[in-house]
């Protein structure tokens, strides 16, 4: 058993996304062996480049699972162009509309008739719903990622989040008439600050993160994946916050399997809000020893000319303190493999290196 991910580049100018395409099984034998899935699709312009990548490397228009981690425009506005360019088997997509009352007396059609809503969150799940429509009309099965679904191997198995978790988080979405929200309220103050760049000088094992990060409620909603592959597990996160982490976590200490951690998607592109001390050392460990490996490799998606943001140097020494090999795709794809067939003109990357001293937004 092996497998093939690949981290593509999204983002030609400063606004970073997602789009990973993956395929495991037996890559040495034929198509019947294997399992291909895409979690997220990046932006519109990012799904063209997508379905050329798996008939290119993958050698195949078919895929098996499609994963919308959540529905904003940099996960999922490519999707449509996969499911219209390739034969898709099954969309694992969250329905709001389904999990929420005021959600679903405005939502008809595919149309938002609640004015109180934002233009942003309409806009949102206005495409969810075209995509789910589009999977419809495909004959594509349709199913809700939350916690302990998996494919029919086992191969790949959602943690999080839970059918509870999921419904509680919707009242809270950015631009939901039903409460004001303190998360909603924290993302707005960081959208419109403008934060003071401060220069940072780091010790190793020394975290310049913290456990206070929030995001919003629709990043905490996203779906996070695992793949375990030949006693290797594999860990996808979308979006996600600490607290959908932490509940991630509590999964991961309750799988029997034994398998190593070999490779992680750091969370939101690498923000600061998405990720925490005490999350990091359940799921990877505590700091190491300068100079040693855990043989994991962690990876943020992140636009070619990069966001002040995206990725944080914090999170990646945050990474780095614990052994692991932390990259940036920095637009331009990554693949990271094992039991695979070599890739003509694919080189090894070398992790970034650790940032000692480095100029980053104070908050």
């Amino acid at each position: 058993m092996g497998y093939e991910v690949d981290f593509l580049g999204v983002g030609d100018e400063s606004k970073s996304g997602d789009a990973i395409a993956i395929r495991f099984g037996n890559l040495h034998g034929g198509r019947d062996e294997q399992t291909v899935v895409v979690i997220d699709g990046g932006f519109k312009d990012t799904g063209a480049t997508l379905v050329a990548h798996i008939k290119e490397h993958f050698g195949t228009n078919q895929v098996d699972i499609v994963i919308n981690t959540h529905p904003d425009q940099d996960h999922i506005n490519g999707l449509e162009t996969v499911l219209d360019e390739l034969d898709v088997k099954e969309l694992w997509i969250h329905q709001p509309w389904e999990h929420n009352q005021g959600l679903a007396q405005h939502f008809k059609d595919g149309r938002v008739s609640d004015n109180s809503l934002s233009e942003r969150l309409k806009q949102n799940l206005e495409k969810a719903w075209s995509l789910v429509q589009l999977a419809e009309s495909k004959g594509v099965v349709i199913r809700e990622p939350f916690t302990g679904e998996q494919d029919t191997s086992g191969t790949l198995k959602v943690l999080g989040p839970s059918l509870e978790y999921y419904e509680s988080l919707i009242p809270d979405f950015e631009g939901m008439p039903e409460r004001a929200s303190a998360t909603e309220a924290v993302q707005s103050i960081f959208d419109k600050a403008v934060a003071a760049i401060k220069r940072f000088f780091a010790t190793w094992g020394d975290d310049q993160i913290n456990d206070e990060g929030v995001t919003s409620a629709k990043n905490n909603s996203s779906v996070i994946t695992q793949l375990v592959i030949d006693g290797r597990r594999l860990l996808f996160t979308g979006d996600a916050g600490i607290q959908a982490l932490e509940m991630a976590a509590d999964q991961v200490d309750g799988c029997t399997s034994g398998a190593e951690l070999k490779l992680m998607q750091i969370p939101h592109h690498g923000s600061k809000r998405n990720i925490g001390t005490t999350v990091l050392n359940r799921l990877i460990g505590h700091p190491v020893i300068q100079g040693e490996s855990r043989g994991i490799t962690a990876i943020a998606s992140t636009a070619k000319e990069g966001e002040p943001k995206h990725p944080r140097k914090a999170v990646m020494n945050a990474f780095t303190h614990r052994g692991v090999g932390a990259l940036a795709t920095r637009g331009n794809a990554i693949l990271v493999n094992h039991d695979a067939p070599q890739r003509e003109g694919w080189a090894y990357l070398e992790p970034e290196p650790y940032h000692f001293e480095y100029e980053d937004e104070e908050a």
